[in-house]
């Protein structure tokens, strides 16, 4: 079976959110600049960090002002991932003041967002370092930029979960339902797998550990435990890992700091958190323009 390329599909998505965000913004122009600022006055952004975190962003923030004239000069102070404190240099940007006051808000919005996410994930990464355990993000994203949320978890330290509907195949609740079962529903997609020729892996969600024997006994890759309490997980991964010793297996519902130790330390391969993408506080980050 052959595995599928989605990079072509990723480079889209990152264009064409730009391209809108950008839209959105200007419309057919920015009158606040174009009414008083002279044309040709060549200016000097720089952008600080104005609070602590760790930044994300800083090569869309560069497509951004290139989008609006590639003529603009961009130097990276710091790379994606690095930490920063209050008042930290990011970036700096050289070009005409018209190019730069027009791309400052989206690419500011996009790094903001972005530097929260990977800020976020970093502490999640940072707790249970002591273990195995790796964090995976959601597919809860902001509408138009899972591509962005999504790279933001990387940069923070975490794992992409699958990124949309087509690159795994994660068998949930409702599915088992509609299937007649946890066996039903992982033998029907393992035969649309050999069907379609293509390699992909399987996930199934358990709810108990009556459908957790039935899933191993049907031998997805991965198994999902929702909602288990921590005594329930450390049965789990005791009987999973006795039955089958290289099974995946995946922790998720109501994941936080406050509970993120004690699931790594039942055993399990990946934690998926939602709230790194569905309830992000962006990171503070602003330029001020210097004129030449």
């Amino acid at each position: 079976m052959k595995e599928r390329d989605f990079n072509d599909f990723f480079d889209l998505c990152n264009s064409r959110a730009i391209m809108q965000a950008l839209e959105e913004d200007r419309y057919d122009g920015d009158v606040t600049t174009q009414a008083p600022i002279e044309q040709g006055l060549i200016g000097h952004g720089v952008v600080r960090a104005k609070a602590p975190g760790v930044v994300a962003g800083i090569a869309v923030a560069e497509q951004v002002f290139r989008s609006i004239d590639p003529q603009v000069n961009i130097r990276r102070v710091v790379g994606d991932g690095a930490k920063l404190v209050e008042g930290d240099l990011v970036l700096e940007a050289e070009g005409t003041v018209a190019s730069l006051l027009v791309a400052e808000r989206t690419a500011l919005n996009f790094m903001q967002r972005m530097s929260g996410i990977a800020t976020r994930t970093r502490l999640f990464v940072e707790k249970i370092s002591h273990t195995d355990a790796k964090i995976l993000d959601t597919r809860k994203t902001a509408p138009g930029l899972r591509y962005f949320d999504k790279e933001a978890v990387k940069i923070g330290g975490g794992q992409n979960h699958r990124f949309g509907l087509f690159d795994l195949v994660l068998i949930k609740d409702n599915h088992i339902d509609a299937a007649g079962g946890v066996v039903q529903a992982i033998e029907r997609a393992k035969r649309y797998l050999s069907t379609n020729g293509t390699a992909m892996k399987i996930e199934v969600e358990v709810r108990s550990t009556a459908e957790l024997q039935e899933a191993i006994g049907a031998e997805p890759d991965i198994i999902l435990l929702d909602n288990f309490s921590l005594d329930e997980l450390f049965t789990a991964v005791s009987f999973a890992r006795k039955q089958v010793p290289s099974i995946h297996l995946e922790a998720s519902g109501n994941v936080g700091l406050h509970n993120v130790v004690q699931i790594a330390e039942t055993g399990v391969d990946y934690i998926s958190v939602g709230e790194l993408t569905h309830s992000v506080t962006a990171l503070d980050l602003s330029m001020a323009v210097q004129f030449t």
